[in-house]
């Protein structure tokens, strides 16, 4: 019980929202009925966007009912007290909850999840179904501008696949889609330095939709409950920590390595290898000592470096047990590895220092193959609202006589922050790029938009299959 209410403070769709918007429904014209707005990224660090994560917020927080006469009770009293007079607008959640059964009178149109879009284009739109709650569009502006998160995890980690892809072309590696080595090159190491569990869930997801490999299970609850996703989205191995190493103590850490290989004769196991001296467990203790057994498995052995400058550190390492196992050539001239050993980077890895690490592997003579990387805090955390500066903003009004006003900011300090006018259309121009038409002169016919939510039912909804498909480098 205890564990349900505390959940169930953050459950209040009333309160979902930042503090001044609860005053905000006596400060629009008097005459107005609908407020439309939209979503987009002004722009960033990269110039696509991944779209994804919408779909979750909505089955959340805004599917079905919603507004009740318990959450109206416990928000009036909060909110004044709060706001420090009478600001709350009981008459209008009341209007929701005795004319609209207590469902959102909000329609949605957004593009496909997983499509990739150009920055500076609408990605969703809103506007209210019911004239009384013109006050609602913006309220929620909070809430799904959160959407931000997934969006810009699920960007920055396509980007980051299609580094690894480059340097997978450039060093002879194989791109094949029967074989998908390519999937399992970046993993998820996030879900200890992300800010909650939601938030886990929400990143994991979000670099599931470019690769297999992941030790965030809240990634894979996330999308087995919101995605329609019946099999497995994700997977991990048998992996050693510090703890499971060094608890060995140093004179025995050539124990505790052995004990991984017989603990797991077969299939991956990855095992970090830098507790006291990284040079010397690769070349006494996995290159001499535990070399012929790691040969003789049915698996590969991952070894983990998990200090030093990545860039430097990972060819020292391949240096080292190239020496001691030895290297084939590929078709292109650059070194593998035997099939039974591998590397795995989990430490400092970044989309900026992916590239340094791959280049540094290319300038040395070995194929990309040879190393899979492992990213944490870099992956899920180190992003924020304007990595891609995405924005929510009203772009039209429409008044009680059925004239419209179009709605825009155009701040002299900073034209970046310049918004769109009107009704939004997202199309295709002839040259097939993505193309936001504004002040309602675009065609329906042609809208990539999809109504995926009307007064409280979800309309639309995508599997991630489907997603994965539409965001393939």
């Amino acid at each position: 019980r205890a564990q349900q209410a505390a959940m169930d403070i953050f459950d209040n769709i009333l309160l979902m929202t930042d503090s001044y918007k609860v005053s905000h429904y006596r400060q629009y014209p008097p005459d107005t009925e609908y407020v439309y707005s939209y979503f987009e990224s002004r722009g960033g660090k990269f110039k696509d966007i991944c779209f994804f994560g919408l779909q979750y917020f909505i089955k959340r927080y805004l599917e079905g009912v919603v507004v009740t006469k318990e959450k109206i009770d416990e928000a009036e009293p909060l909110v004044n007290a709060h706001m420090g007079g009478q600001h709350f607008n009981r008459a209008g959640w009341e209007h929701i909850l005795q004319k609209c059964g207590g469902k959102l009178p909000i329609s949605i149109k957004a593009v496909p999840e997983g499509t990739v879009v150009p920055v500076k284009n609408v990605l969703f739109t809103m506007v209210n179904t019911d004239p009384a709650c013109y006050w609602l569009t913006n309220y929620l502006e909070t809430l799904l501008v959160q959407v931000w998160y997934p969006m810009t995890v699920a960007t920055s980690s396509r980007e980051q696949k299609k580094i690894i892809a480059q340097y997978f072309a450039s060093t002879g590696c194989s791109l094949s889609p029967g074989k998908p080595e390519l999937n399992f090159k970046l993993h998820d190491f996030g879900y200890r330095g992300v800010s909650s569990v939601e938030t886990a869930g929400l990143g994991g997801a979000s670099h599931l939709i470019n690769f297999m490999g992941t030790d965030t299970l809240a990634g894979i609850l996330l999308v087995k409950k919101f995605y329609h996703e019946d099999g497995m989205p994700g997977f991990s191995i048998p992996a050693a920590e510090h703890s499971t190493i060094t608890s060995w103590g140093r004179d025995h850490e050539v124990d505790a390595f052995r004990n991984m290989l017989t603990a797991y004769p077969t299939g991956l196991v990855a095992v970090v290898s830098d507790s006291f001296n990284i040079f010397e467990a690769c070349e006494k203790l996995w290159g001499t000592e535990l070399r012929q057994m790691i040969l003789d498995r049915d698996g590969t052995l991952v070894v983990r470096p998990d200090s030093g400058e990545p860039k430097v550190i990972v060819v020292q390492v391949l240096d080292i047990l190239t020496k001691q196992f030895g290297s084939t050539k590929n078709e292109k001239g650059f070194k593998i590895l035997p099939p039974q050993i591998r590397v795995i980077q989990g430490d400092g890895i970044s989309y900026e220092s992916l590239g340094e690490i791959l280049q540094a592997m290319e300038d040395a003579g070995y194929a990309a193959d040879n190393l899979t990387f492992g990213s944490g805090g870099a992956l899920l955390q180190k992003v924020n609202r304007d990595t891609q500066k995405c924005a929510f903003k009203c772009s039209e009004i429409t008044h009680k006589n059925g004239t419209t006003t179009l709605v825009y900011k155009d701040p002299i300090s900073d034209h970046g922050k310049k918004s769109k006018m009107g009704r939004l259309t997202l199309e295709k121009d002839a040259q097939g790029n993505f193309v936001t038409t504004t002040e309602g002169k675009g065609d329906a016919a042609k809208d990539i938009l999809v109504e995926v939510f009307r007064d409280g039912a979800m309309l639309k909804e995508y599997n991630f299959a489907d997603i994965r498909t539409r965001a393939q480098i």
